[in-house]
């Protein structure tokens, strides 16, 4: 099962001191509105997302048809699909895509530790 582009959620405080923070790690913006309270950051090949009261907490994220760069790719698959099968393995999902659509759709899941993971469609 191909999950997508990986990244990490980070729940902020404050956008502004975490933007500045992995600046100094060798992080830069690669996307996002830092006025509307979020921005994705990369180093190489690690991207992470910074999100100013959006989230509780920090959530593992995949991006079904993006690679790390967010460029579109031609072969993927739908986040519907990914659900299908995760729902025939048991799993429980807090959060369901339309099974009828296509296009942009997310699920929600978490690891038995309580950990969110979110796999967020875009195209």
């Amino acid at each position: 099962m191909e999950l997508g582009a990986f990244s990490v959620s980070l729940a902020v405080k404050d956008i502004a001191a975490s933007k500045a923070f992995y600046e100094k790690l060798g992080f830069s913006t690669m996307g996002g509105d830092q006025a509307q309270g979020w921005l994705i950051l990369k180093n190489g090949s690690t991207v992470i997302g910074l999100f100013q009261g959006m989230f509780d907490k920090n959530i593992l994220t995949f991006n079904p048809g993006w690679d790390q760069n967010a460029r579109n790719l031609d072969d993927f698959t739908d986040v519907r699909e990914i659900q299908s099968q995760l729902q025939a393995q048991g799993i429980t999902l807090l959060k369901t895509a339309d099974e009828e659509g296509s296009g942009p759709a997310h699920i929600v899941l978490e690891d038995p530790d309580g950990n969110q993971i979110m796999l967020d469609q875009h195209r």
